[in-house]
């Protein structure tokens, strides 16, 4: 049975530098301009483009065959595909001059490579080498490093349509000589481009790291920059059972940087959190911690007849103003200044949000809050938590385990929770409906409703 009228596969294989892979031969852009012919000639329908692994044809690559025929294609390049698109995909012709059709040459290639690749392994784990997927993870800090540094130094802004390692290094007041360096591990990464000693942009890193583009993250970056500054205070932090201090934190710009991240994080997934739980019977809405504002940005924009209230910590909500006003809800959204654990929430809410705060506090803080919000929820509320949800044995996924160790290195006593503890909590505190709804993304919703007269 064939679902479409052609399938295709495309090696992306990622193998160590140096050694022969449809990668390394630029197989990403082949892809990257394929989805962009097929989108064009409207073949959506037609089609369907799929990524593969090492089909053992590496030094001929890029390698790609086109199914139900079996049509293989190697050495294709980015300005092969149109060609291949119109006469192979739209006319069902193939491109002769790109077709392979040896196939005891193929087959021979692909046994060798097969061969070769079981000894390499087989002699590997003989000598006791470390595996690759081990090594990959104890490096990965290198590529993050560094480009946290450049994002810290606002390189990509420095460089802008082009200049030299000299001229960037006046512009962020570095030394050239280290600046260059940086240039260079850059362009290795893919996140600059490099023609003779002038350094530019790549199309992404424009988008996304240079001051001033509609899409810039930069300032939303800097605190995961913070982060890695914090995470370098793991092994003390795991020695001492809570967070090291170390001299970073605290200031505006710290601040406004972490509010940045989160509304980052927050402004494409607020609609959705809303239209997950709706709004029906919904007026008043009580946001703890609301950081940006997105949640409730959200809910007034979903229904013109909610309130929201916003309780953040002082420093916080001037910042909060600022994201309210650019949205144009301030009519229907008001900011306190206080501190959850300690100040009153008042009644009659028809909703109390959490959206990534839980993760902050320890157990005993959250089944206090849980306890407080359920008494100022009007008959019907709900609390709605939104994090990452361990599984019962804490051990995924992955990246709530690894949240929970970002954490311990930040907070006091703070770390991420099962939906077993979540659903304990809240029932312990008086709710008697616990619901667990799935999200897009690594984090989900826990709802709790209170019944009562």
């Amino acid at each position: 049975m064939e679902p479409f009228r052609f399938h295709l596969f495309v090696c992306t294989q990622q193998k160590p530098e140096g050694v022969p892979s449809c990668s390394a031969h630029g197989s990403s852009a082949v892809l990257d301009v394929l989805d962009r012919e097929i989108r064009a000639l409207d073949l959506d329908n037609d089609v369907q483009l799929t990524t593969c692994g090492c089909m053992g044809l590496c030094d001929e690559g890029p390698v790609m065959v086109v199914y139900p025929a079996g049509v293989w294609y190697r050495r294709v390049q980015p300005s092969d595909v149109s060609e291949i698109v119109a006469a192979h995909l739209r006319d069902g012709k193939p491109v002769d001059r790109l077709v392979w059709n040896d196939a005891a040459a193929m087959r021979a290639m692909s046994m060798e490579h097969r061969a070769k690749f079981r000894a390499a392994m087989a002699a590997r784990d003989k000598a006791g080498i470390l595996p690759e997927r081990l090594d990959e993870m104890i490096k990965g800090f290198m590529p993050s490093r560094c480009i946290l540094t450049a994002i810290e130094l606002d390189i990509f802004t420095a460089v802008g349509d082009g200049a030299n390692a000299e001229q960037v290094g006046t512009r962020i007041k570095a030394n050239a000589r280290s600046v260059s360096m940086l240039l260079n591990a850059l362009v290795a990464l893919g996140l600059l481009q490099k023609k003779d000693d002038v350094y530019a942009n790549t199309p992404e890193s424009a988008r996304y790291f240079v001051q001033g583009s509609k899409d810039n993250h930069r300032n939303g970056l800097l605190h995961s920059a913070n982060i890695w500054h914090r995470w370098s205070t793991l092994t003390e932090a795991v020695r001492s059972g809570t967070r090291v201090p170390i001299d970073r934190g605290g200031t505006p710009e710290w601040t406004s940087n972490f509010i940045a991240g989160m509304q980052r994080n927050a402004k494409d997934r607020a609609p959705l959190v809303v239209k997950a739980l709706g709004t029906e019977g919904v007026r008043r809405v009580l946001d703890l911690g609301g950081g940006s504002g997105a949640y409730s940005i959200a809910f007034a924009k979903a229904c013109s007849d909610i309130h929201c209230e916003i309780l953040d910590v002082p420093e916080v909500v001037p910042l909060t103003t600022e994201y309210v006003a650019k949205a144009g809800a301030s009519s229907q959204i008001g900011l306190r200044a206080g501190d959850m654990l300690h100040d009153d929430f008042g009644s009659g809410h028809d909703v109390i949000m959490l959206n990534a705060i839980c993760h902050m506090f320890s157990e005993e803080q959250n089944q206090e809050i849980f306890r407080r919000a359920c008494h100022a929820l009007a008959p019907s509320g709900r609390l709605v938590v939104q994090d990452f949800i361990l599984n019962p044995n804490k051990t995924g996924p992955q990246q709530a385990a690894l949240f929970s160790l970002n954490m311990l290195v930040a907070t006091d006593a703070g770390a991420s929770y099962s939906e077993v503890e979540y659903t304990r909590w809240m029932k312990d505190a008086g709710f008697t409906e616990v619901c667990r709804i799935n999200m897009p993304g690594l984090s989900d919703l826990i709802v709790g409703r209170v019944k009562r007269a």
